[in-house]
């Protein structure tokens, strides 16, 4: 992590941790033990004190350790409201953001969309999430949770004969009441960029 990011990353901290430690835990959720908060992020286990942040024991040193601080500063103690899903371009003040949002979080899982609904019941496991019976449309479905209250809901179609294969990334629809807009699009991305990881292993 650069020193910008660094420093970016412990002021979203000290704006999460500004409060009292129980009324963070809510908001995250997270559990409190004794060495900090403890909860799932990026299907890695999650360690966040006033001094840090870890991912499965080792310093988040990148940009999903800014994500993470960034959503603890953010969230609120709120349901999540998954229906009626929304588009990225749905979102307020997407329409710059939207090329990137789809170069970033959707086209570099179309190649490998084979490979993720033979992998999908341990991209499940990682993110806590899983199938979608009521997707209203594809060839199979599925939600992930990065963050507790960020969850992502993928629709996926296989190639044939007649048309490539495709991916879209949806929100809840109130997804923005727990991470900012250029947040959410760096979620989605980072998520993809975790999900073919485990593809291509």
């Amino acid at each position: 992590m650069s020193g910008g990011h660094l420093r970016v990353r412990n002021d979203y901290l000290e704006k999460a941790c500004s409060g009292s430690l129980e009324e963070l835990a809510a908001r995250l959720p997270a559990a409190v033990e004794e060495d900090g908060l403890h909860f799932r992020a990026f299907g890695e286990d999650c360690v966040l004190t006033k001094a840090g942040i870890t991912l499965s024991g080792e310093e988040a040193a990148g940009p999903e350790g800014l994500l993470i601080a960034m959503y603890a500063a953010s969230a609120v103690d709120a349901p999540v409201r998954l229906m009626p899903l929304r588009s990225f371009k749905e979102l307020p003040n997407s329409m710059p953001y939207q090329g990137a949002f789809t170069a970033n979080s959707e086209a570099p899982l179309i190649p490998c969309v084979g490979a993720i609904q033979e992998r999908r019941e341990s991209i499940w496991a990682a993110f806590g999430g899983g199938d979608n019976p009521d997707a209203p449309t594809g060839d199979f479905s599925f939600t992930l949770y990065p963050l507790p209250r960020v969850p992502l809901y993928y629709i996926f179609y296989l190639a044939d004969e007649e048309l490539p294969a495709s991916a879209s990334c949806l929100f809840a629809s109130n997804a923005m009441d727990f991470m900012p807009l250029d947040g959410l699009a760096d979620v989605a991305e980072y998520t993809a960029k975790k999900i073919l990881r485990m593809v291509r292993k």
